[in-house]
């Protein structure tokens, strides 16, 4: 019998968790307010993030973290990223030195610049052999719903991608494998932003036309901090990059990309991050991905101007038109061997 927990109740770690507890798996959940945790455990339900969706038998609600861990053969890290270190801390004393660990948090923790699986392993001994990271386009309800998705695992030990792909696919979530942890981590993470820039094109009211160039470049900045730190290039083009970018820039459903059609309707930053549980990851990974692209001497346009709109008060219907007046430049400026 497999035994699993998920480290973090928001949306998507509440239907991990029943995804995996449908598959007949004995599936822990851990919620970090205990009240809660009883709560759920008590209406099998989790209302603050996933309502109307009712909870198998086989999965448990607790909100002790050392249960959730303890003598489990997986263990799903869904936690916001800039607190996953102090979670990994209060667990590590209870895991086994087995557990696989997957990373399903979209993230870079902002002190650092570093990508989940790296937060891991400094944290965890021994956890660079059995670290994966799960990433592509899964909205949580439409995964909820059981409608047809795809997603990404990715590990630098081949047997461990394929351990963790066997236990996630169903017959409407299939998992592919991939060896790029540090391309589908960032594809993950630098999404988030250009999400919010989607947003704002939505709510300003620029079209169809503007949003698919600024989804296009935003995937070219990307890609050119990717490929930078030694992500394989191929990958921004699979699940992880194009398709995650695709479903988070669309979808009503994604945070990111209402809080920018909210930022674009006047609201502040503050204010809309205040009205929500759930955590915005893209305003974080601004912050963090510009820092990056100081490292690696990578020209982030986008994500500059998003910046400005997010922490400095630049008013979102002039962050379009200012990218628009940058100078003419070869579309593959960045990416290719020799642009003219």
């Amino acid at each position: 019998m497999v035994s699993v927990g998920i480290i973090g109740s928001g949306a998507w770690g509440t239907t991990l968790a029943r995804m995996l507890a449908n598959k007949g798996i004995e599936t822990t959940l851990w919620e970090h307010h205990s009240e809660r945790a009883s709560a759920m455990q008590e209406q099998r339900e989790n209302r603050t993030f996933l309502p109307g969706f009712p909870f198998p038998e086989t999965l448990h609600i607790t909100g002790d973290i050392a249960q959730a861990a303890s003598a489990k053969d997986m263990l799903l890290l869904v936690t916001p990223s800039q607190r996953l270190r102090e979670n990994l801390r209060r667990l590590a004393p209870a895991l086994r030195s087995e557990t696989l660990l997957v990373s399903a948090s979209k993230g870079i923790e902002v002190g650092t610049l570093k990508r989940m699986s790296e937060i891991i392993c400094e944290e965890i001994p021994g956890a660079a052999q059995r670290v994966s990271v799960l990433s592509g386009p899964n909205l949580s309800r439409e995964v909820a719903q059981e409608k047809p998705t795809a997603a990404v695992i990715a590990a630098s030990t081949p047997e461990v991608a394929l351990r963790v792909r066997a236990l996630l696919t169903t017959s409407y979530f299939r998992v592919y494998n991939s060896d790029d942890v540090v391309g589908v981590e960032l594809c993950g993470a630098l999404k988030n932003i250009i999400a919010i820039g989607a947003g704002i094109n939505d709510g300003v009211g620029f079209g169809e036309n503007a949003k698919a160039a600024f989804i296009t470049r935003g995937l070219a900045e990307i890609s050119r901090l990717g490929v930078a730190a030694g992500a394989n290039p191929l990958t921004f083009a699979g699940l992880a990059g194009i398709g995650d970018l695709i479903a988070t820039c669309a979808s009503p459903m994604s945070r990111n990309q209402q809080l920018g059609r909210r930022l674009a309707g006047g609201e502040k930053l503050e204010d809309i991050l205040a009205s929500t549980h759930s955590v915005t990851e893209g305003v974080f990974t601004t912050r963090a991905a510009l820092k990056l692209a100081e490292r690696y001497g990578v020209e982030m346009p986008i994500t500059r101007q998003l910046s400005l709109v997010l922490f400095e008060g630049l008013d979102p219907r002039k962050a379009v038109p200012e990218l628009m007046m940058r100078d003419p430049k070869h579309e593959l400026q960045g990416m290719s061997e020799s642009p003219r």
